[in-house]
């Protein structure tokens, strides 16, 4: 796993999973293990970038030891590093200083420090999740049966043309119901659902093969490309294109 810590580098892009974006000043961004990710200039013409990475291995913390109540917060904060995780620029300012002072702590002193940073960044509100889950393939927890069954359903038939009276059998619910019920637990609607699915395998087939991108589109659900590319820019920022393009140049990171 890595901390990331950046500052005075506005203008620099940053690739966590699928998610692409300019950063601004300052930032700093909690990756989970085998996840694609880097940071570029870009635009930034800064000459005094700051940058600290923080290399651990989860198993700094004993499996028996995040199980425990008190570190409940932080448990999850490492499941949902899985999709990296950008906190806020409150957040940055308040833990930055705390970060650059690591090395001049001795090494039983650094643990603790480095411990008790972790407990405030898994309080710390307005945390933003990077990458999608199905491009990260992690199995969200809803605390529901019902919405487990459905995004399995999801997950097994995203290239068909899926509806919500299909999905609501699934449920066994009534359409109207499911969908309030959906929108309650998740935060999402039914087709916000399946277009993250679709593009989550958009994605890693747009990193991972060189099919075509109408190709690609049409394997996961998209039969009208003007929709695909829309609905795509919409939830990305960029083309398909200038998606696939960013990775080709960039082959750096896990």
């Amino acid at each position: 796993m890595e901390l990331n810590l950046i500052l005075n580098a506005a203008g620099a892009k940053r690739i966590v999973g699928d998610h692409i974006d300019q950063i601004t000043d300052s930032e700093l961004v909690l990756v989970g293990p085998n996840l694609p990710h880097g940071w570029f200039t870009h635009r930034c013409t800064s000459s005094s970038i700051q940058e600290v990475t923080i290399q651990f291995h989860k198993d700094l913390f004993d499996e028996k030891f995040l199980k425990r109540h008190h570190v409940t917060y932080i448990r999850e904060m490492f499941e949902a590093a899985k999709n990296g995780i950008l906190f806020s620029q409150e957040t940055v300012e308040r833990i930055a200083p705390r970060i650059f002072a690591l090395n001049r702590e001795g090494k039983f002193n650094l643990i603790l420090e480095l411990f008790s940073i972790f407990d405030e960044l898994s309080v710390s509100p307005n945390r933003k999740m990077l990458s999608d889950s199905s491009f990260t393939k992690v199995q969200m927890d809803y605390h529901s049966r019902r919405i487990e069954r459905v995004l399995e359903y999801i997950n097994n038939n995203f290239p068909k043309g899926i509806t919500l009276g299909e999905v609501s059998r699934v449920a066994n619910m009534p359409p109207g119901s499911f969908s309030r019920f959906l929108k309650k637990r998740t935060g999402f609607t039914f087709i916000e659902i399946l277009n993250e699915v679709r593009l989550g395998h958009v994605s890693r087939m747009l990193i991972d093969t060189t099919q075509s991108i109408s190709e690609i589109a049409y394997k996961c659900g998209y039969n009208n490309m003007a929709n695909f590319n829309r609905t795509f820019k919409s939830k990305k920022g960029c083309t398909p294109i200038d998606f696939r393009n960013s990775y080709s140049a960039s082959r750096m990171f896990i």
